[in-house]
């Protein structure tokens, strides 16, 4: 049998994976059958086309809720320890009042638990993301779904107790740690990505993709909206109830109706140095389906990594600050309008793939990606000197298009590699997720009350400033692009 023909039965195999749930790449000789029952689920969805996008939909939405609620008590914990009983009120209402110090210990003493809990989080999870991500490729995809559903679960749990109890708020960083020892969201992410690329061909995979991107935006917009309510009318308790079992419905989901695409090695072990070579080797060759040579490929994949690496940063940093930007003078916000701005942030995931259907009609991915970098960058200025709410909403507005980078880096790191490291390359780009959120987490969060003194929306100033490096490497990559392919043209056959 020769390589073509190979390549053939693989593609095949992988179309025909959606209606049987096991993928043949997943086999290995030698390993013995797994059970029928551990490949099949108790039930089967009617709808062909709905995999793990209820998955993602219900983890976003618990992670949605989760972040600004956490924030909110955070400032509310810190407010009564420290003795800020409402004076936010009346400097809202006299903005010439001077700055009350007690309102600015609040602001710092807010970002240094977050960035305490973050960490402490994060860090766990980046050692957990590449271990998880991998072991998916020869354990199977269901038990990676499950576990880091149930760490959100935890999470929640142990918060509650937390507001019950009125227990001191570094209880906060045990329920962080625990979802960052079960792989955090990053995990879902990846192990929703490999899903759906073992079971989509190379054609509708952006397609497939493109559709989970979408959950997050619903879903983040339906959670902010609803947290920020709820919390106005009736206090922390009963959203983060929600939490709970929205977490508890998403590993319900996965046990009862998602397929395994992977048979499973009985051999297989989680806590493996394998896994984490397995991601090691995949960048050191820069993979192994395209025709340039490794080392460019290489040096793309780095490159596009980078990109990667900064935009999400900014993403994520960003987002931790917008919570506290919002709380104090001189915008003041409440929990509605809170929840009203963080849904308009979710809103932009899509119409980002909206408006990232329609240039592609037109357009290249790279200046997609390009476009979506001026939306961010724009709205980040804004937000840096926005004082009313009308500024802030219309810096929500600019970032209309700022989620239309991301899946454009996903798209190009992911059609470098062979179909076979597919889950080698979403556990990479995971791993790189959690390092974005802990490098996030610790420069934004100490950057913004060391700037509090002279310019309080300093950190999205500086952040709109970083985000012209990864705009600067996909253009010149692009340009480079389009001026090899003139050349090629141009020499005769």
């Amino acid at each position: 049998m020769n390589e073509s023909d190979t390549v053939k039965i693989l593609r095949r195999d992988a179309l025909a994976a959606a209606d049987e749930g096991v993928t043949e790449r997943g086999r290995t000789e030698g390993a013995e059958e797994p059970s029928t029952s551990f490949l099949r689920p108790p039930y089967t969805v009617k709808c062909s086309a709905l995999t793990v996008e209820p998955v993602i939909f219900l983890a976003m939405f618990s992670v949605a809720m989760n972040g600004p609620l956490s924030t909110q008590y955070l400032w509310d914990r810190i407010s009564q320890d420290v003795g800020y009983n409402g004076s936010r009120t009346s400097e809202c209402t006299n903005g010439s009042a001077p700055p009350d110090p007690l309102q600015k210990e609040v602001q710092t003493l807010t970002a240094q638990w977050n960035l305490y809990i973050n960490l402490g989080g994060f860090s766990v999870g980046l050692l957990m993301v590449p271990l998880l991500g991998s072991w998916s490729d020869v354990a199977g995809r269901r038990p990676v779904l499950i576990l880091p559903c149930v760490g959100l679960a935890l999470q929640a749990a142990v918060y509650i107790l937390v507001m019950y109890l009125k227990l001191p708020v570094v209880y906060f960083l045990v329920g962080r740690i625990l979802c960052g020892l079960s792989g955090d969201f990053s995990v879902i992410l990846a192990a929703c990505f490999s899903y759906v690329a073992d079971i989509s061909d190379r054609q509708s995979r952006t397609f497939r993709v493109a559709i989970l991107e979408a959950c997050l935006g619903i879903s983040g917009m339906l959670a902010s909206v609803i947290g920020g309510q709820w919390k106005q009318a009736e206090g922390y308790i009963k959203p983060y109830w929600l939490v709970l079992a929205v977490s508890l419905a998403s590993v319900l989901y996965v046990y009862l109706f998602i397929h395994e695409t992977i048979l499973p090695d009985p051999g297989a072990k989680l806590f493996s140095f394998r896994h984490y070579k397995s991601v090691w080797r995949l960048l050191l060759t820069g993979g192994s389906s395209s025709e340039e040579g490794g080392r460019v490929v290489r040096c793309k994949l780095w490159l596009y990594l980078l990109c990667f690496f900064v935009v999400v940063t900014v993403h994520f940093g960003s987002k931790d600050l917008l919570v506290l930007y919002e709380l104090s003078s001189p915008l003041c916000w409440g929990s509605a309008l809170i929840g009203y701005g963080s849904a308009a942030l979710h809103l932009a995931y899509i119409t980002s793939l909206l408006g990232l259907r329609l240039m592609q009609r037109c357009l290249a991915d790279s200046w997609v990606a390009l476009i979506g970098l001026i939306s961010n960058i724009s709205g980040l200025v804004v937000f840096s000197g926005a004082d009313t709410t009308a500024l802030m909403f219309t810096g929500y507005a600019l970032c209309f298009l700022y989620m239309a980078t991301t899946p454009v880096l996903r798209s190009k790191m992911s059609k470098m590699v062979d179909p076979s490291e597919q889950g080698a390359l979403f556990a990479t780009v995971a791993c790189v997720e959690s390092l974005c959120s802990l490098v996030g987490s610790g420069l934004f969060n100490s950057l913004y009350p060391a700037t509090l003194h002279f310019m309080k929306g300093f950190s999205f100033l500086f952040a709109a400033i970083v985000l012209l490096l990864p705009g600067g490497i996909i253009g010149s990559l692009q340009c480079l692009k389009r001026r090899q392919d003139h050349m090629n043209v141009q020499v005769p056959q």
